[in-house]
């Protein structure tokens, strides 16, 4: 398709919603990207090529849904707006190599639309809801090579943070427990219509065959890892000593952390995930 008419041109973008007299919903946290420049740094980071199968998360009006069928074998996109259908399928006619599933991402069965092959995640998120996402694709195991996706600046950040840093928490660790992320751009809010409030970035995802660490219980690591951010001013004894859900003493989480050669006032922020491995398996009760 011609550029120029192509969704990625602001007043292509303008005239598509004016015409189909369509109103953003906040609900849906809608932003459309206007830029194609932050769109080819998306499909670049991504690395699909002629024979990839990609699953697009909120195509919106189909703006990077149009260069994802330019650059891949196979786009299913999933939108849960009813009122986006009908340009989408207006705005995407031109390509056979797209289907549009109209629902909530959250309530499809991923594996089963792609019958077990694998393939990429591409998406500009709508970011109220972000994590929830992201982190129900992760510890679902889907069979997704990359997962390349538009958030928010801040919660980018945080993916990719390292122990000690201000923004590393319980997000790093989930994120880099199963993938390696690579920050691939900084988007600024004059790339969408309407303008977020709030920079935005796109990472890249690259999902691990194998866990980096290993760990005996991952349920009561992650549980451990919680605690530990719940309330991450206080040291670690403290933060996993009063969480719901974990029973343990001072003394056993003292002795546990002594044995590990840690100092019993550290606080979470300053493990490492092979640090919260090594200690969920050292509190766990022997069988």
């Amino acid at each position: 398709m011609d550029r120029d008419k192509m969704l990625s041109n602001p007043k292509e973008t303008i005239r598509v919603i004016q015409e189909n007299g369509f109103t953003f919903q906040k609900r849906f946290g809608q932003n459309f990207l206007i830029d194609d420049y932050v769109i080819d740094k998306i499909i670049r980071a991504s690395d699909i090529g002629p024979d990839s199968e990609v699953l697009e998360i909120g195509p919106g009006i189909g703006t990077l849904t149009q260069h994802l069928a330019e650059n891949a074998g196979r786009v299913v996109a999933v939108e849960i707006d009813t009122k986006l259908i009908p340009i989408l399928e207006k705005t995407l006619q031109e390509y056979d190599n797209v289907e549009v599933i109209n629902g909530d991402i959250m309530k499809q069965d991923i594996g089963a639309i792609f019958e077990g092959r694998s393939f990429s995640i591409v998406a500009n998120l709508p970011y109220y809801i972000t994590t929830p996402i992201i982190m129900s694709l992760l510890e679902s195991r889907v069979p997704a090579e990359t997962i390349t996706v538009m958030i928010q600046k801040e919660v980018a950040d945080r993916m990719q943070a390292s122990p000690g840093s201000k923004d590393y928490g319980a997000l790093s660790l989930a994120v880099q427990y199963y993938s390696e992320p690579y920050l691939a751009a900084n988007v600024p809010p004059n790339c969408f219509i309407p303008r977020p409030n709030v920079g935005s970035a796109v990472i890249r995802l690259k999902i691990l065959k194998q866990p980096p660490v290993s760990v005996k219980d991952e349920k009561h690591m992650f549980s451990l890892i919680r605690a530990a951010f719940n309330q991450r001013r206080k040291t670690l004894v403290n933060a996993v000593r009063n969480y719901e859900g974990l029973a343990y003493e001072r003394e056993e989480i003292e002795d546990a952390l002594t044995k590990l050669g840690y100092d019993v006032r550290i606080r979470g922020e300053a493990l490492d995930l092979e640090g919260f491995a090594k200690l969920s398996d050292a509190l766990m009760i022997p069988a």
